[in-house]
C-alpha cells in the first residue's frame, strides 16, 4: 500500500480561514431565485415568498456570504426594476439567458433573504451596458443612510435602515465573449477604475472585486490579468477567479486531479497580482475573490442561444455523483490551504443551478452528494489554515501531468481545541498517511469521515443522493506523535483531532 506523511506545527501557519471563503452565488438563472429560494404559496414559504426549507439547508450548508445577481445576468441587469412594489415591476428579457425575467426579486427583497439565512450579500454591478453613474446610485440607494434622493426612495420601499453592502463586484467575465457587453482589457481596466472611484466618491469603506479572465484556458488569461490590475490596482481589494470542473470520458483520473489544476490556476493570479504590486513597488497585496467555482458537465449544456425564450427554465440542473463530491471536496479543501490570499469564495451556484440544493416546484427540497463536503469544511474549517509539509505518492494523468495523489488542509481550530484536517485521495489505491503532530501534544478522536467515490461515477437522483453522505473513516490509529490513517481510493474524508494539553 503505497504511503505518505504529513507534518503540521501551530508555529507554521498560512494565516486566518475568512468565513467568507465558505460563500455561494445566487444569480437570476433558471431556477436558482423562482421556485429555488422564492416561492410565493410554497407550504414552507414565509411573508415575503422565500421558501423556509431552502433557507435552512443554507444555514446547514455553513453559506456565509452569497453573490447576487450573476453572473452573465448582471451585464444587462436594470438594479432599479427590481425595487418598490412587487405589482410595479416590469417584466424584461434576460438577454443572457434568454429568459422573462418578472423582477418580482430584486435589491431590498434579496437583502431580506440575507437577513433571513445568516449570510452577508455580495452585489454585482451591470459594467456591460452601464457604467459608473448607475453603479454610484445603487451604492447611494444602498448604503446611504438618508436624505438623497435614491436613500429616500429605499426608504420608501420599506427598507428604512440603510443595507450596508460592503462587498462589490465590478461586473463579470467581461472577456467573455458570450457576455453582452464585454470589452478588451484595455477597454475595462479602465471602466472599472472610473466605476470604482464613483462608488466610493458615495461610500469609502466598500470593498471592490475587479474582474479576472473567464477561466485558466481563456485565450485572455494572464495577460488580462495584469491590463486590469495596472488599472485597478489602487482601486479594488481582489481580482476575481472563476473555475469549473468535470469528467470527461476515459479520463477519471485526471478529473479527481482537478484541484491539482485548481491550485496552479490560483498561485498563477497571485503571482500576476504580486508582479504588478512589484512593479509599482507596492506592498498591497489583491487577494483573490474565487466569486465562481465548482463541478458543472458543460458539454451537457446545448448553448444560450438555443434556449427557448421563456419564464424560469429548467437550466443546467446537473445531477452529482459521489465521485463529483469527491472533487468538490477536493476544491474546497484547496481553497482553505491557500487561506492567505483566498479571502471570498462563492460556490456557483446555491440552488436548482449545478447546485448543492435541488427542488420541486411545491414539493421538497434535497441535497445532493456536494453539499456534504462543503457542509463538514463549512462547520469544522475554523481558525488558523496550518502551513503543512506533504510527502505525498505521485499519480500521472493525461491532462494535468505528474501530481500528487494526496491533496490535504490542516487546520487548527482554536476555537473548538480541535486538529482539523480535510484530504483527498486522488488515487485508485488506498494509501496509508501518518499525521505527524507531536508539537500539538496529546491528541484524542473526535470524528473520521470519508465519502468515496463509487465505480460507477453515476448522477444520482433524490432518492440515491443522501447515499453517498459521509459514513465512518475505520483504520485510523491514534498515537502520542502520530496518527495514523487509511484513507480509501478516490475518497474525501475529514479527521477531527482534539487538543489534549
Amino acid at each position: 500500500m503505497p504511503a505518505a506523511r504529513i507534518t503540521v506545527h501551530p508555529a507554521f501557519t498560512t494565516g486566518p480561514i475568512d468565513r467568507r471563503v465558505f460563500g455561494s452565488f445566487v444569480e437570476h438563472m433558471g431556477r436558482c431565485v423562482y421556485t429555488g429560494i422564492y416561492e410565493p404559496g410554497h407550504p414552507t414559504a414565509d411573508a415575503d415568498g422565500f421558501r423556509g426549507d431552502v433557507a435552512e439547508l443554507t444555514r446547514e450548508l455553513g453559506t456565509t456570504v452569497v453573490r447576487y445577481p450573476g453572473g452573465n445576468f448582471v451585464s444587462n441587469y436594470k438594479w432599479e426594476d427590481g425595487v418598490g412594489p412587487r405589482d410595479e415591476r416590469p417584466t424584461r428579457i434576460d438577454l443572457a439567458w434568454r429568459s422573462l425575467e418578472t423582477n418580482q426579486v430584486g435589491t431590498d427583497d434579496f437583502v431580506r433573504w440575507a437577513a433571513l439565512t445568516g449570510t452577508e450579500p455580495m452585489i454585482a454591478i451591470n459594467l456591460g451596458t452601464r457604467g459608473p453613474a448607475e453603479a454610484a446610485d445603487l451604492v447611494e440607494y444602498c448604503n446611504v443612510a438618508g436624505g438623497t434622493a435614491l436613500s429616500e426612495q429605499r426608504r420608501a420601499n420599506g427598507a428604512d435602515a440603510p443595507h450596508g453592502i460592503r462587498l462589490w463586484c465590478l461586473g463579470t467575465e467581461m472577456d467573455g465573449p458570450w457576455q453582452i457587453g464585454h470589452r478588451t482589457a484595455e477597454e475595462y481596466g479602465r471602466l472599472a477604475s472610473q466605476t470604482a472611484q464613483a462608488m466610493r466618491r458615495v461610500d469609502p469603506t466598500i470593498e471592490l472585486v475587479a474582474c479576472g479572465s473567464s477561466g485558466r484556458e481563456m485565450a485572455t488569461f494572464g495577460e488580462w490579468e495584469r491590463v486590469v490590475l495596472e488599472h485597478t490596482f489602487d482601486d479594488v481589494d481582489y481580482i476575481s477567479v472563476h473555475a469549473y470542473y468535470q469528467e470527461r470520458e476515459g479520463d477519471r483520473a485526471s478529473f479527481l486531479a482537478s484541484g491539482a489544476s485548481f491550485e496552479a490556476f490560483l498561485h498563477e493570479v497571485i503571482a500576476t497580482a504580486d508582479a504588478v504590486a512589484a512593479k509599482r513597488h507596492s506592498t498591497k497585496r489583491i487577494r483573490l475573490s474565487v466569486d465562481e467555482w465548482n463541478v458543472w458537465y458543460i458539454d451537457d449544456f446545448e448553448g444560450e442561444t438555443n434556449l427557448e425564450l421563456r419564464e424560469t427554465p429548467r437550466l443546467i440542473e446537473d445531477r452529482y455523483s459521489a465521485l463529483d463530491a469527491v472533487v468538490v471536496g477536493d476544491l474546497l479543501t484547496t481553497l482553505v490551504r491557500n487561506a492567505d490570499r483566498v479571502g471570498v469564495a462563492c460556490l456557483a451556484q446555491l440552488v436548482n443551478v449545478i447546485a448543492p440544493i435541488m427542488t420541486e416546484p411545491g414539493g421538497e427540497a434535497w441535497r445532493q452528494t456536494t453539499f456534504f463536503p462543503i457542509a463538514l469544511l463549512a462547520r469544522h474549517a475554523r481558525g488558523i489554515a496550518l502551513d503543512a509539509r506533504l510527502d505525498s505518492p505521485r499519480m500521472t494523468t493525461a491532462k494535468h501531468g505528474e501530481v500528487d495523489a494526496l491533496s490535504a488542509a490542516l487546520v487548527h481550530n482554536t476555537e473548538a481545541g480541535e486538529l482539523v484536517m480535510a484530504v483527498t485521495n486522488r488515487s485508485a489505491e488506498p494509501v496509508t498517511t501518518s499525521l505527524e503532530h507531536a508539537a500539538f501534544g496529546a491528541v484524542s478522536l473526535v470524528e473520521a469521515l470519508t465519502v468515496r467515490a463509487d465505480d460507477a461515477g453515476a448522477r444520482r437522483t433524490r432518492d440515491e443522493a443522501a447515499d453517498a453522505a459521509p459514513r465512518a473513516l475505520d483504520g485510523v490509529v491514534v498515537g502520542d506523535e502520530a496518527t495514523t490513517i487509511e484513507l480509501p481510493p478516490q475518497s474525501w474524508s475529514i479527521v477531527r483531532l482534539r487538543l489534549l494539553g
